[in-house]
């Protein structure tokens, strides 16, 4: 029997007076409706017609109660964010309260600046989520202008294209470099949670971020974005520029200096071209030289390094970026936006209940309590490729895009294909990439009459590379040493397992190795032919295989060793590569007891040289096993590899 609360119309006596359990989702959703304002009767009343609608309080999987909101309601009003007067006290107090939805923090030091990372059990879901096998984008300046320490987001992308923040970093200094000391705790936090979690991109916004941590520590590509650099001298170009003609050519020679840059083509004298073009244009210039002259030179070496995100990524970060604005800078006093526990705060309540509720499929039930904060609808780039390519027509320089609120009323977008087209709507006169300017740009583009994106550009150009460019040569260096140790390892293997029991030693020896009486023999052979010790040494190595002088003293002194002995059969035939390594060791013995009993070096020297001409032959069947012998000690193995490989062990043994 289901425990029957004080909502159960059948239940008889004094019914539960309190709810002993609701699950954490249905906690979180009714936290997040009753921080954006939703009043405790209205949320009871759809909680009420939600569990008719499933069958009756019989069927109901929670227990919420009146009782149960009200006490949240209550809560939520006396919770205040400035726990202490001092800030950064109230900053420690509220990380020691809020441990669970808290990945990174450190406090000033003598060497480290302040760094909080905040992120909820609801975000991390949502970047397990939409962030496998997917993007991961980063709004690095929020706040600058306003807030005491600015806010750097991270954002994923869901379903229908909009971003959602699934990480808050808040610290007073973005400066290159600093990012690895919150990266690696927001990385490890969903690996843990995910081991198989893996990301696919990383788009930055800030030409001077720490590309390489980036790699190092989410093991992906690195995208940039121009959204911010945009949105800021479309802004300004409008607010700046009153002469409508010279604005949009201004624009559109921006956009062309972009597209020069991005394509290999131009770099920093392109904006010292453009400055002397427009030099009417003072209010612009002035703003464009004290803001972006200093950080010009960084940008353009991004573009031309770094792949370039797309259009639709940059109408997601855009519209995240205006939603953020709305859910967080709408205070009546603007003096607490210089507290740091006053933004902590507001993120982790309010503005984490906005983003929530945008992904609640219930949020309709509410929307007469919706205001300018709450998001409906898809985002620009997804309305502009709902517009029909009936409803736009390009003339010359600029586009007519009809309005899809009133068919009566159209939109004129000019430049449109151009990086910055400009429309005379609402939304674009703001500084933002419109429906309008979307639309005009992707019919532009489908009849041909302006290039591909850039975006679309430099992935061709990167594939082209791909294919192109060869492997560099750490990357063939080795692979290269890599065959030659396995080949090595495989050689050795099997001659061990040919030879038996007979012989423990390596198959292929250095030179150094042999016996001592042989060395100064074969130094001094080596010296009377012009040669050093160490060329001597390098001859008989294991990698190289280095033609020999059949002339050479060296070699008659090796073949008279390998013949001299008393008793020993060098016959054409013998049965195995270890009966040949045996009878030649045994007549390198003999060979060793003559030499003790020589009277001097140049008597050995012309027995040496009287050696019979059927010696000398045998001696090379020797050094030079036979075709069947090779086959029988390298099987499975290359002939030709097999074949040096037992040339020079023959010649060491």
């Amino acid at each position: 029997m289901p425990c029957h609360g004080p909502m159960d119309k059948m239940a008889i006596g004094t019914k539960a007076m309190f709810a002993p359990y609701i699950s954490d989702d249905l906690r979180l959703q009714v936290m997040s409706l009753l921080y954006v304002g939703i009043p405790v009767e209205t949320i009871m009343q759809r909680h009420t017609e939600m569990v008719e609608k499933q069958g009756g309080p019989s069927n109901r999987d929670d227990l919420l109660t009146h009782r149960y909101v009200r006490r949240l309601e209550r809560k939520i009003r006396r919770s205040v964010y400035e726990l202490d007067d001092d800030d950064a006290v109230s900053i420690d107090l509220w990380v020691e309260y809020h441990q669970d939805c808290v990945f990174f923090y450190e406090d000033f030091s003598d060497t480290d600046t302040f760094v909080l990372g905040i992120q909820t059990d609801w975000q991390l879901q949502q970047m397990i989520l939409y962030g496998n096998r997917s993007l991961l984008a980063s709004d690095s300046r929020f706040g600058t202008n306003k807030l005491k320490y600015p806010v750097h987001s991270i954002l994923v992308f869901d379903e229908q294209k909009n971003a959602i923040p699934v990480a808050w970093i808040v610290t007073p200094n973005f400066a290159h470099g600093e990012i690895y000391r919150w990266m690696g705790a927001l990385y490890d936090r969903a690996h843990t949670k995910d081991p198989t979690w893996q990301l696919g991109g990383f788009i930055i916004d800030d030409p001077l971020a720490d590309v390489r941590t980036i790699r190092e520590v989410f093991h992906c590509p690195v995208l940039i974005s121009l959204w911010r650099l945009r949105h800021a001298w479309h802004k300004n170009l409008v607010n700046k520029c009153s002469d409508i003609e010279k604005r949009s050519g201004m624009a559109k020679r921006l956009g062309d200096v972009i597209s020069e840059i991005c394509r290999g083509n131009g770099d920093v004298d392109l904006f010292e071209a453009f400055m002397q073009d427009f030099v009417d244009c003072a209010g612009f210039l002035d703003y464009f030289k004290a803001l972006w002259s200093p950080i010009i030179g960084a940008w353009t070496t991004a573009l031309k390094a770094t792949p370039l995100a797309t259009a639709e990524v940059a109408s997601a970060i855009e519209s995240y970026h205006h939603l953020l604005k709305l859910r967080l800078l709408n205070e009546a006093d603007e003096s607490v936006y210089r507290r740091a526990d006053w933004l902590v705060h507001k993120l982790g309540t309010k503005v984490h209940s906005y983003y929530w509720l945008d992904e609640y499929s219930g949020k309709d039930n509410f929307s007469r309590y919706w205001r300018s904060e709450w998001r409906s609808g898809p985002n620009p780039w997804c309305q502009g490729l709902q517009i029909p390519d009936s409803d736009v027509s390009v003339e010359g320089n600029f586009a007519r895009v009809v309005c899809q609120k009133n068919k009566e009323k159209s939109h004129v977008v000019l430049n449109p294909g151009s990086e910055f087209a400009l429309c005379d709507c609402s939304w674009s006169r703001k500084g933002n990439l419109c429906k309008h300017s979307i639309k005009s740009t992707k019919v532009c583009r489908d009849r041909g009459l302006t290039p591909p994106s850039l975006a679309l550009f430099r992935y061709y150009q990167a594939l082209a590379n791909l294919v192109h460019c060869p492997p560099s040569d750490t990357v063939v260096s080795d692979h290269a040493m890599a065959v030659a140790v396995s080949v090595r390892t495989q050689l050795d293997a099997l001659l061990c397992a040919t030879n038996g029991n007979s012989s423990n030693r390596p198959a292929f020896r250095d030179s150094r190795s042999a016996s001592k009486p042989r060395e100064p023999e074969i130094e001094e052979a080596n010296t009377e032919n012009g040669m050093c010790a160490s060329q001597s040494q390098s001859a008989s190595g294991d990698d190289e295989e280095i033609p020999v002088d059949q002339d050479s003293v060296a070699h008659k002194k090796r073949k008279s060793r390998e013949v001299s002995g008393e008793g020993e059969d060098f016959s054409t035939d013998e049965g195995s590569l270890s009966r040949r390594k045996r009878n030649s060791g045994e007549a390198s013995g003999e060979y060793e007891e003559v030499y003790t009993h020589q009277a001097s070096l140049a008597h050995e020297k012309t027995k040496s040289g009287e050696a019979s001409d059927d010696e000398e032959t045998s001696a090379t069947q020797v050094t030079q096993p036979s075709e069947t012998e090779s086959s029988q000690a390298t099987d499975g193995l290359n002939d030709s590899s097999v074949k040096v490989g037992l040339a020079e062990g023959a010649g060491g043994t």
